[in-house]
């Protein structure tokens, strides 16, 4: 059964090969309210490791054409904090290897100054200037400032099984790995996005927490994810539900196994799971993802032998960014992936060919890119 908490996973995995080549990251959105106005508003922060072996007291850049030109890899901690919506931004705060304090050990933490983050709270501070961000485009930073300080409560388990497991991860057989420690996350706390506040609560934030590591990114990437959810057959919101679906091209050593997803469902307490690594469940994935003037849209239909799940969403492209990463081999491979935390759709779910709900989904978490391998 997925629902299973494992923190061992969520501690920092550069270690061995990948300390030379890989990174490992730490994310978690969710929905606050604007205190003078109740007015809601998505954000997401996150913690990015690189390529530790190759450490300096100050942050070395991938992406700035000196360091190219001498054969230097990537090497920080990014912290990326942001906001999406009208006026959705990503910042970018970065730390040298010889400036970054962070535990291997269960649980995890880092800390970087006064930006920290562990399983149960993260507070920090990200500003970047207009002149900054102009002046400096290896950042991948736009413009702005945002503090926070959250409580982090952790619900719900997406534990993808095999392909996060203890010797998988020792042998480094996957390029791309993920766990879902909280894919139904309660944040509580503060945050202050360009001066304005915003109050996040454990019962409306709709919160999200996993983390990824590898060597390299996936393409097509794939990710969608909500816990608000209202069964349109009975008109109740499902308090103990939610879904998370991610993927797209694994790889195992030099094998792709292409157009694949990783998915579950916490369905008001009962687990549905659509994992092509449990390969006696005869889990079957078809997704299309496309790009329209004004939209990002997603149909994603998977089944087991008695399960089925279908999901159609859409995030409007003005309220989501082009997120901003690069892997640890100094290139920067996708730069059209569209991120966001507005989307909205429907989930349908089957049991043995019966219908067990129709939800309307709100405030989903939402990716999808691809980049040329050629």
């Amino acid at each position: 059964m997925f629902n299973r908490h494992d923190t061992k996973r969520d501690t920092c995995q550069l270690i061995k090969g990948q300390a030379e080549k890989g990174y490992d990251w730490w994310w978690h959105s969710f929905t606050a309210v604007n205190r003078e106005t109740g007015q809601e508003k998505p954000f997401f922060i996150e913690f990015f490791l690189c390529n530790p072996a190759y450490g300096e007291a100050e942050p070395v850049f991938g992406q700035l054409k000196e360091n190219q030109k001498k054969g230097k890899k990537p090497s920080y901690l990014m912290v990326k904090a942001g906001a999406w919506g009208e006026d959705a931004a990503q910042l970018h705060r970065f730390f040298g290897w010889k400036k970054i304090d962070i535990s291997f050990k269960d649980p995890f933490s880092i800390k970087a100054d006064d930006c920290e983050l562990d399983e149960v709270h993260t507070k920090g501070h990200v500003r970047v200037t207009e002149e900054t961000a102009r002046n400096h485009p290896e950042m991948m930073s736009d413009a702005g400032e945002m503090k926070w300080n959250l409580k982090i409560h952790k619900i719900t388990a997406f534990n993808v099984g095999y392909g996060a497991s203890s010797l998988f991860r020792k042998l480094q057989l996957f390029e791309m790995f993920w766990h879902a420690e909280g894919m139904k996350t309660a944040f509580e706390g503060t945050v202050e996005w360009n001066g304005k506040i915003y109050d996040v609560k454990p019962e409306t934030c709709w919160g999200y927490a996993d983390k990824n590591w590898g060597k390299d990114f996936t393409s097509p990437w794939v990710w969608l994810a909500s816990s608000h959810l209202t069964s349109s057959l009975s008109g109740k919101q499902l308090r103990d539900s939610v879904f998370d679906i991610g993927g797209g091209c694994p790889k195992v050593g030099p094998f792709a196994l292409k157009r694949q997803l990783l998915s579950a469902f916490w369905y008001e307490g009962k687990p549905y799971e659509f994992n092509f690594s449990k390969f006696w469940t005869n889990t079957k994935t078809l997704f299309d993802c496309k790009e329209t003037e004004e939209e990002i849209i997603w149909h994603v239909e998977q089944k087991t032998w008695n399960n089925r799940m279908v999901t159609d969403i859409t995030c409007q492209k003005k309220d989501m960014l082009l997120v901003n990463y690069e892997a640890p081999d100094g290139t920067k491979r996708h730069n059209r992936l569209w991120n966001g935390g507005n989307g909205k759709g429907r989930v349908r779910l089957y049991r043995r060919g019966k219908l067990v709900d129709d939800m309307e989904c709100l405030n989903v978490g939402c990716e999808y890119g691809e980049y040329d391998s050629e």
